[in-house]
């Protein structure tokens, strides 16, 4: 499953999320060597509660959905 990075992370200056991925899940593209885990170290680690899974994103951030898969050159 899918992780999506929501809308409390804008103007977020904190990389606990980015700290704990033990694959740089954040960072690379989709043409990288493990580019999705589920191990959701990230979820637990994010101050503001900016991520979710794919299928629970709240309705009113649905539209970050397609902004995460365009970003990292997916489908949204």
């Amino acid at each position: 499953m899918a992780y999506v990075i929501n809308e409390p992370c804008i103007g977020t200056k904190d990389t606990s999320c980015v700290d704990v991925c033990p694959v740089d899940c954040i960072h690379p593209t989709a043409e990288e060597a493990d580019f999705c885990i589920d191990c959701d170290a990230c979820v637990e680690a994010c101050p503001v509660d900016a991520i979710t899974p794919e299928d629970m994103v709240p309705d009113e951030w649905r539209k970050y959905v397609a902004i995460n898969a365009e970003y990292f050159g997916g489908e949204g």
